[in-house]
């Protein structure tokens, strides 16, 4: 398969002076084809299959987007921010192979004595990040530096106005929202900063450029029996009135179900339907400004101990 186009620039890192370093690059991963999404459903569900007419709703959502091209964006991912260090770099996935404990063992056979985990997902909570770091700590026995988050680091917020930037000269909508993966609502009783990186996120979005009135919510919500955070993205957008909409969706930095099935079909539909127009800014992917940004993060990360 051919690889990412290479990033702009000269190595930050060079492996000679940090020799024995490497990067694991960790994403919640997608399913392999339509045969491989129940697999993926009981995995997320620790094991328990789902019910036929969960399974069904999923398979829908995949085959209305084509199936997910998570796990190739990330492995190219991957590969530009290796390319850009000049360090060897891995992948890991939580729910779907590679697992984060196939990329540490390929880590390890590789001779590497210290690994910087760099999930790409720039807001910590325990539920989430969390897991990839207690998965990532089960598997490698060498040092370790874990990066939780990245969601105030100077570059990639540079990121995300540059994204949003270019979604405003296209046309100025009446409301802008920034949204991330709403997550059970208990997490605010456990004391689980989330929201809070979330909104300072946006607020350093705001400080450095002009922007719409804007708001914050959640999107992608699962039906577990209790409640989740929000509000919900689409409830937002019709109680807010706005006729012309801008969504930045600043939880994720790739495409995924929860960007293309979402946001682009379901989203669409709700704002179709009620005669509003409805945009959002383009995922991260490999664009350069996004790898650039994640090389400074790992830097920054290979400068300061486990």
């Amino acid at each position: 398969m051919k690889g990412p186009p290479r990033t702009q620039g000269a190595p930050l890192r060079g492996s000679s002076k940090f020799g024995g370093v490497g990067v694991i690059c960790m994403a919640y991963g997608s399913p392999a084809g339509d045969d491989g999404i129940e697999d993926y459903f009981t995995h997320i569900r620790g094991g328990r299959r789902p019910s036929p007419e969960s399974l069904a709703e999923l398979k829908s959502r995949y085959r209305a987007i084509g199936g997910s091209p998570l796990t190739s964006i990330t492995q190219a991912q991957a590969a530009a921010i290796g390319d850009r260090l000049g360090l060897p770099v891995f992948v890991g996935m939580k729910h779907a192979s590679p697992f984060i404990a196939d990329g540490a063992a390929e880590a390890s056979s590789a001779g590497l004595g210290r690994l910087i985990g760099l999930p790409l997902a720039p807001h910590f909570a325990d539920m989430s990040l969390g897991g990839y770091q207690r998965s990532l700590e089960q598997a490698w026995h060498g040092e370790l530096t874990f990066v939780r988050g990245f969601h105030d680091h100077p570059a990639f917020i540079r990121a995300v106005q540059r994204l949003v930037a270019e979604s405003l000269e296209e046309s100025w909508p009446e409301r802008l929202f920034f949204t991330a993966h709403s997550l059970p609502a208990r997490i605010v009783a456990e004391g689980d900063g989330y929201q809070d990186r979330l909104l300072e996120s946006c607020r350093l979005i705001e400080a450095g450029m002009k922007l719409p009135d804007w708001e914050f919510a959640f999107q992608s919500a699962s039906t577990t029996g209790e409640p989740w955070l929000g509000p919900d993205l689409l409830t937002a957008i019709e109680l807010s009135g706005a006729r012309d909409v801008l969504v930045c969706p600043i939880g994720f930095v790739a495409d995924h179900l929860e960007i293309l099935y979402d946001l682009d079909v379901e989203g669409q539909a709700f704002a179709r339907a009620r005669d509003i127009k409805l945009r959002r800014t383009a995922s991260f992917n490999t664009r350069p400004e996004f790898i650039e940004a994640m090389t400074h993060v790992v830097s920054d990360a290979i400068d300061r101990r486990a």
